[in-house]
């Protein structure tokens, strides 16, 4: 059992705890969920002893041990095998002790307690995980120092599995995992033994791995039976039901007060005032129950719709060496509709694969036919870190358009989400999760006919991927998709590709049958479920060939009110221009007949802008019809 007993904990000052409460039943699997910024991070180092409360406590079990990943990836010379067999420091101890002891009793008790903690068995654990998470036999034999550090991280994560310690503390595990990865560890987690508490923004993996959630908002811990879900769900009822108990009880307050109010001052009533008085100063306020919304999220529709195929790979080959390719054998076609997901291992060349498809890497051999007419948005992780930390989201977006007005450019950004509390903001300030919204928009920003997301998510919140998958169903140009997210590849993608065996394959399955194939693969027997349901995978099926169906029938009318806004905005920049020369003076003086004329253009152009803005408002009112009635967000 792991109680947290009115725990606070303030950081300059401010609360990130305040008399949190919250008790987990041993062997209790909980997902720790709460927007960026409201502390489960930080409630993760005082369980593990690394902070220190300022007030409350936090007792676990007798005895039980408390594991969490180290933040030091493993280095050196030693291999991965050998580093995770050694972070069991009792077996190490014991074997070592084994080798020089000399009394039989001794040697009885050494072996007897190895046998106790199946320290026997421990190289076939070790390896199992490893290769759970993606190290063949082989890689388990090199250095720690072979590998970069995401794969290093994945050995520190090893670690801390194969010492199973009776309170596993997890923080965003899937950050430096692939699809395959995630799936063998939410395999993992579900029939782990012990107690577990997971940080992450993994909305599958917390649907599978978990039994409870535990939510924190504004200092306060609340646990929820159930996955992640089942929360959301029950957090709704319960701001249902404490609006409307908020909403009976202002309706007492201004009753109460009103009645002070006309009797304070009469005698005969002045007993029932100050009873009424007290009964305010009794009366404890119902928090109001704030939404707190994400910032919005969408794409720009790409600015000329261009027939399919958009691309198409002719027995191309993709590398860095002219005699090594990576990939090869790549005869595919890629439409102006499509939603493509990449599936395959780290190092497989999925990202290798998105470079060869927007032009940042030429083919070895065959073609690539339709790059040079395709405009391409690509956003991979490593281009956070190419942000300029100096430089506000405002001096981005400025940079792209230098002859766009102030207000324009904030009314873009906006759009974006960056208001005037982030638009100035360095970026070097910002979070994660906004630098990944910043990067985003800029990808975007040229109006795109091909989107390509290398692992958009990593940094962003449940509601943010929400808002992410409902800006992808909304965007009329083509996606590849490469993610760990399972729920983002089911809600967005309508196509599989398998990356893998130095080439790319079309792959006719869904997730659920790829994820038992893989599974299989790694010799792992599936325990506590084997994925969704036939009427789950149908539904999830249905639900992206009805998003599909809804960008269809609304693109005629988004078109239309794109272009109507386009001429709208064309004529008003056109009167702009004539007013500014009929702004001088002098010109009716200099050369009156060219005033005459400017000043008959100008009242054309000003009965064209009025009759362009009514078809702008007609437009746009069709559209807005449509996409009430298909259920499209017509933002």
């Amino acid at each position: 059992m792991l109680h947290i007993n009115d725990l606070t904990f303030r950081i300059e000052g401010k609360p990130i705890l305040e008399a949190a409460t919250a008790g987990i039943p041993a062997g209790h699997k909980v997902g720790l969920v709460g927007r960026n910024g409201a502390g489960k991070t930080t409630l993760l180092k005082l369980i593990t002893g690394e902070l220190a409360p300022d007030d409350g406590t936090i007792t676990t079990s007798r005895n039980a041990r408390v594991g969490h990943v180290a933040q030091e990836a493993p280095g050196g010379d030693v291999s991965l095998i050998d580093w995770v067999l050694s972070t069991d420091v009792e077996r190490a101890s014991l074997l070592a002790e084994a080798e020089q002891a000399a009394d039989p009793a001794r040697i009885a008790d050494i072996q007897m307690r190895l046998t106790d903690i199946d320290a026997h068995s421990a190289p076939s654990r070790a390896a199992q995980i490893l290769a759970g998470l993606g190290f063949d036999e082989a890689a388990q034999q090199r250095a720690c120092r072979a590998f970069s550090g995401g794969w290093r991280m994945r050995v520190a994560l090893a670690s801390v599995l194969f010492l199973e310690p009776d309170v596993l503390l997890l923080d965003e595990p899937t950050n430096y995992l692939d699809l395959e990865g995630t799936l063998w560890l939410e395999s993992y987690l579900r029939v782990y033994p012990h107690t577990i508490i997971i940080v992450s923004h993994d909305r599958d993996l917390l649907n599978r791995a978990v039994t409870a959630i535990l939510h924190l908002e504004r200092g306060k811990l609340t646990l929820y039976t159930g996955g992640y879900d089942d929360f959301e769900e029950a957090r709704r009822e319960k701001q249902r039901l404490e609006l409307k108990l908020k909403k009976k009880q202002d309706d007492a307050r201004r009753h109460i007060e009103a009645f002070v109010e006309r009797f304070r001052a009469k005698a005969s009533k002045a007993k029932q005032a100050q009873s009424r008085i007290k009964a305010l100063a009794r009366m404890q306020p119902i928090a109001s129950q704030v939404e707190e919304r994400g910032a919005p999220l969408s794409f720009p529709q790409p600015a000329k719709m261009l027939a399919s195929p958009l691309l198409r790979l002719e027995d191309a080959a993709v590398g860095y060496a002219a005699d090594l390719p990576v990939l090869s054998r790549l005869d595919l076609r890629i439409d102006q509709d499509d939603r493509i997901a990449l599936l395959g291992q780290n190092g497989n060349g999925k990202s290798t694969f998105a470079k060869l498809i927007s032009g940042r890497l030429p083919p070895l051999s065959g073609q690539v036919f339709g790059i040079n007419r395709v405009q391409v948005g690509y956003f991979a992780q490593h281009q956070l870190d190419e942000l300029n930390p100096l430089k506000s989201p405002y001096d981005h977006f400025a940079a792209l358009m230098p002859d766009a007005t102030e207000a324009q450019k904030r009314t873009r950004l906006g759009s974006c989400g960056f208001g005037a509390d982030k638009a100035d903001t360095k970026a070097g300030n910002l979070s994660g999760g906004e630098k990944a919204r910043l990067l985003l928009a800029l990808t975007a920003f040229h109006h795109p006919h091909l989107l390509i997301l290398d692992e958009p998510t990593n940094h962003l919140d449940i509601d943010a991927r929400e808002a992410l998958i409902h800006a992808l169903n909304d965007y009329n140009g083509a996606v590849i998709l490469i993610s760990h997210d399972r729920h983002l590849i089911e809600a967005s993608a309508e196509r599989l590709w398998i990356v893998g065996n130095g080439t790319v394959q079309p792959y006719d399955g869904d997730l659920d049958s790829y994820r038992a194939e893989l599974l299989a693969q790694r010799g792992e027997r599936q325990r506590g479920g084997n994925g969704a349901t036939p009427e789950q995978k149908a539904g999830r099926a249905e639900a992206r060939r009805d998003a599909a169906q809804r960008r269809a029938e609304i693109a005629p009318l988004k078109k239309a009110l794109q272009a109507a806004e386009q001429a709208v905005a064309k004529l008003s920049e056109s009167i702009a221009k004539i007013d500014k020369v009929l702004a001088d003076t002098d010109l009716y003086t200099r050369d009156p007949q060219k005033a005459q004329q400017l000043s008959l253009e100008r009242g054309q152009r000003a009965k064209e802008l009025e009759a362009a803005e009514e078809a702008w408002l007609a437009a746009g009112e069709s559209y807005e019809t449509a996409s009430n009635a298909t259920g499209t967000d017509p933002g």
